[in-house]
């Protein structure tokens, strides 16, 4: 699992391996404690469930927040500008400008990034993020390593469970360069693209996994219909949805009228290899941006302050 490159980047070994976190005899209820957090993050906010509406936004949105932080004004290579988040978007699969700008346009229509002309170059437009951007990307990282820290309490989250802002941006800035290995990781995970492939995917994802954990019941009917009126999308999109997952063997359509799915073990073990990556890269991230926290004191007394504001 590209560990030998993960290696490279922290600057040596990892703290945890793949098979140790898929493996663990809790991530069952590591999962289910992410699904209620991250539900819980969505749920009853129409603006960010809208965000997450397409992945190409939400890729648009967390590469944002990483390049911002990763900008030095005096390399002008660095700048966040349009043309800097396409090539990042690039490496996740969306090579169509086109389609990049249209997201830009309407992350900065709800107030996600701003744009303005860069001192001393006036021909150059760079992107910013609003405070709004930073606070829900702080509380979606935070929600991803939630289960890392049930599952290795000895392990120090807590810059990132308190959403420390200066250790947020270093977090942030810190993770730039994992982005292709990232990318070439995810590319091993085809059920979670199959759901990141339709609009509101994600979000119909966890809400359907999350009824079935709630059921206490692996084989319990679970309804999907209703997430069309939660998510606010069609209930042919959300049927559609369920019939494609039909046929890549993760759920059986049941009940009557075929408003209710049984999630089928491949479903269960394809999440959760999906779920294991994610916690084994945020740790890796996390690793060497605690390094880096730790050889700065200065700023460690900085984020105190502010984390106590």
């Amino acid at each position: 699992m590209e560990r030998d490159e993960l290696e490279r980047l922290v600057g040596g070994r990892l703290r945890l391996g793949f098979d140790e976190i898929l493996n663990h005899p809790r991530l069952p209820e590591a999962r289910h404690a992410y699904l209620r957090h991250f539900v819980r993050l969505y749920e009853g906010d129409p603006f960010l469930v809208r965000l997450l509406l397409q992945a190409g936004r939400f890729f648009v949105f967390h590469c944002a927040a990483v390049i911002e932080t990763a900008q030095d004004m005096s390399k002008r290579e660095t700048w966040f500008t349009v043309a800097a988040l396409k090539q990042q978007l690039a490496i996740f699969g969306y090579a169509s400008g086109r389609q990049v700008d249209h997201l830009v346009a309407r992350l900065r229509e709800v107030g996600f990034l701003e744009q303005h002309r860069a001192p001393g170059d006036g021909r150059v437009r760079l992107l910013a993020s609003t405070p709004k951007l930073r606070a829900h990307h702080a509380e979606w990282l935070a929600t991803n390593c939630i289960p890392l820290a049930m599952l290795f309490p000895d392990h120090d989250y807590g810059p990132v469970l308190s959403h420390d802002r200066a250790f947020h941006a270093l977090h942030c800035s810190t993770s730039l360069p994992f982005h292709p290995v990232s990318a070439r990781l995810l590319m091993t995970l085809p059920d979670t693209l199959l759901f990141f492939a339709h609009a509101a995917g994600p979000l119909i994802q966890n809400a359907v996994l999350k009824a079935a954990m709630d059921a206490a019941d692996p084989n319990a009917a679970v309804p999907y219909i209703d997430a069309a009126d939660r998510f606010g999308v069609s209930r042919t999109h959300v049927r559609n949805l369920m019939k494609d997952a039909e046929l890549a063997g993760l759920v059986r359509i049941t009940g009557r009228g075929g408003h209710s799915i049984q999630i089928l073990p491949r479903f269960w073990a394809s999440y959760d290899r999906g779920l294991a990556l994610g916690m084994y890269l945020h740790d890796a991230v996390t690793v060497l941006a605690m390094k880096q926290w730790a050889a700065s004191p200065a700023e460690s007394g900085t984020t105190a302050h502010l984390a106590a504001e």
